[in-house]
C-alpha cells in the first residue's frame, strides 16, 4: 500500500475537501507514504479541477475512473442518489472505497453497497468525519473509562440555516430524490456519534416536519417541497439509555451546530460543533458547594491533535477531521485498529434513519432489533 493510488469522483465542498486530505495526510502525519493522486472524475472542466487538486489525470467518466489499474481507492462525493452504482462498480472493480454519507437515499441500495462490500473483502466506509475530533475523541475515552459512570441519556442536536430562508429558490436538496431531508442529511452524523460514543439504537420514534410547503422554480411558478427540513427522533439505545435526536436545516442563525450532551450516573459531558475545540465535563464528586460544568480545551495531550498543532488551544478545523479520517483509512489497511464507519455499521445507521421515517408515517415506535 506504499503507493496507493487514489481516484475521486466529485470536486464540490467534499470533494474538494477529500482531495485536501489526501494532499495532507502524509505532511501532517509523517508515518505513512504520500497517496498517488491518480485520476480525478468531475462532470465539467474535469482537467483544471485536477490541476487544482493535484490529481494526475481527469476524466468525465467514473466508469472509467472504477476500472483504471492505475486506482486502488476510490473517493465518492457526488450527490447521494448516486453513492450505490458508483460505490458497488468500484468494489466489483477490486477496489476500496471512502463513501461520503448517508450510503444512499433507498435503504435497498444501501443493503446493495453493504453486501458489495462484504463480497469484495475490500475496506469501505463512510466520511463520519466528525467522530474523528480528538475532543470527541476523548469524550470516547471518558465514556470507556466511567469518568461520567453509566451513561443514561443522550442528547444531540444539529442545525444550520442553509434552508431557513422561505423565498430561497427550490433546489435538488427539495426533491424525494435526494432523501427525506433533514433526517438522511443530518441525524446521520448525529447517528455516528451515538454509535461511537455510546453505542448503536434498538427503537425509535420520529416525527418530520416541512416549514414551508412550496418554493420557486426559475420559471417563477411554485413547486411543493418534497423533503422534510425538521426532523425529531426519540430512542432507546442497546445499552438501555433513552435518547433524544433533533435535526434542522431552516434554523435561522445556527451555522455549524451539533450540539452533543451525554449524562451518566456520575456526570455529564457537554460538546457543540461550533466550538468544536473544547469539550465540558461535569462530575458529581467533590465539595456539591464548588461543583461545576469545567472546561477543557483540545491539546496535544489529545491525540491526534498534536500532528497538526503544538500547542493547546489553537483550534483545529473541519477539514483537519478529514486529515484524520483519511489517516484512519491508511491505518486500516495497513491492519491498524482505526475509527471508522465501515458499511456495515452504516447500513445500521441508515436503517435507523428509515425506521424513523417509518414512524413519522405510522405514528408508533420502530423496533431496530
Amino acid at each position: 500500500m506504499d503507493t496507493l493510488g487514489v481516484g475521486l469522483i466529485g470536486t464540490g465542498y467534499m470533494g474538494k475537501c477529500h482531495a485536501l486530505a489526501w494532499n495532507a495526510v502524509a505532511s501532517v502525519f509523517g508515518d505513512v507514504a504520500r497517496p498517488r493522486l491518480a485520476l480525478l472524475c468531475d462532470a465539467k472542466e474535469p482537467e483544471a479541477r485536477a490541476r487544482e487538486l493535484g490529481f494526475v489525470r481527469a476524466t468525465q467518466d467514473w466508469r472509467e475512473l472504477v476500472k483504471d489499474p492505475r486506482v486502488d481507492i476510490v473517493s465518492i462525493a457526488t450527490p447521494n442518489h448516486f453513492h450505490a452504482d458508483m460505490a458497488i462498480a468500484a468494489l466489483q472493480n477490486g477496489k476500496h472505497v471512502w463513501c461520503e454519507k448517508p450510503m444512499a437515499t433507498a435503504l435497498a441500495d444501501a443493503g446493495r453497497m453493504r453486501d458489495a462490500a462484504r463480497a469484495s473483502g475490500k475496506l469501505a466506509v463512510l466520511g463520519y468525519n466528525y467522530i474523528q475530533n480528538p475532543v470527541m475523541r476523548l469524550m470516547r475515552k471518558l465514556i470507556a473509562e466511567d469518568a461520567i459512570g453509566a451513561v443514561t441519556h443522550v442528547r444531540v442536536e444539529m442545525d444550520e440555516d442553509f434552508m431557513a430562508d422561505a423565498s430561497a429558490p427550490f433546489s435538488l436538496r427539495n426533491e424525494r430524490s435526494s432523501g427525506y431531508g433533514a433526517a438522511d442529511d443530518f441525524m446521520v452524523h448525529e447517528l455516528s456519534l451515538i454509535w461511537s460514543l455510546v453505542g448503536p439504537v434498538s427503537r425509535v420514534s420520529g416525527d418530520m416536519a416541512k416549514p414551508y410547503a412550496d418554493r420557486t422554480l426559475p420559471s417563477g411558478a411554485r413547486r411543493a417541497v418534497e423533503t422534510f427540513d425538521i426532523a425529531n427522533a426519540f430512542l432507546r439505545l442497546k445499552n438501555g439509555a433513552s435518547g433524544v435526536m433533533i435535526a434542522n436545516r431552516a434554523a435561522w442563525g445556527r451555522k455549524g451546530r451539533i450540539a452533543v450532551q451525554i449524562f451518566g450516573a456520575q456526570g455529564s459531558l457537554v460538546f457543540d460543533q461550533e466550538r468544536m475545540n473544547e469539550v465540558e465535563m461535569f462530575t458529581s464528586d467533590g465539595d456539591p458547594a464548588t461543583r461545576g460544568f469545567r472546561r477543557i480545551l483540545a491539546a496535544p495531550l489529545h491525540p491526534p491533535y498534536g500532528k497538526f498543532i503544538p500547542a493547546p488551544g489553537h483550534s483545529l478545523g473541519f477539514n483537519d477531521l478529514k486529515v484524520i479520517e483519511c489517516r484512519e483509512i491508511l491505518g486500516r489497511l495497513r491492519g491498524e485498529q482505526t475509527l471508522l464507519i465501515d458499511f456495515e455499521t452504516g447500513y445500521e445507521i441508515d436503517r435507523t434513519v428509515h425506521a424513523i421515517a417509518e414512524s413519522h408515517a405510522s405514528g408508533g415506535w420502530i423496533d431496530l432489533s
